[in-house]
């Protein structure tokens, strides 16, 4: 039998019954992965650079992601941080891609940026907003991320 027919024999009360468990976990894109946040204010951290959680940045193109700032060596060896929320629907998705000079991209829609947060998709793009960029200072050591 099928899923069509099997949903008529049951009449409309059963079937909600059924799938109503579902439809909850099923209201997100298909297959987005991820969670809708607001996007970080305040912020102002700092990483010791020789510490475990910042091993990904000793080499150009790494990236860490940390109170939901993406924080990266470009391709150049300078850090950039931007926010990890997309400025398109809110995913925590934005990552920093060490291909094409370095940009952030957000795998969700597909939406990319460049280092100083502008959009690199068509302008007919559904994200027509800049990425939140954040700035960045190191002393020895130490590298600060702060709006």
């Amino acid at each position: 039998m099928e899923r069509k027919q099997f949903l008529k024999s049951l009449g409309a009360g059963a079937a909600f019954a059924v799938t109503f468990p579902c439809l909850g976990s099923c209201s997100k894109d298909d297959g987005v992965e991820g969670d809708i946040v607001e996007e970080p204010t305040g912020v102002d951290f700092t990483i010791d650079l020789t510490s475990p959680e910042a091993a990904d940045l000793a080499e150009n193109g790494g990236f860490i992601l940390k109170n939901l700032v993406v924080v990266a060596r470009n391709l150049e060896g300078n850090f950039v941080a931007a926010s990890q929320v997309c400025s398109h629907q809110s995913y925590d998705e934005v990552r920093f891609v060490d291909q094409e000079g370095g940009f952030f991209y957000c795998d969700v829609h597909g939406s990319r940026f460049a280092q100083d947060g502008s959009n690199l998709n068509q302008v007919d793009s559904k994200t027509p907003k800049p990425l939140k960029i954040y700035q960045t200072a190191l002393e020895g050591n130490i590298l600060r991320v702060f709006e």
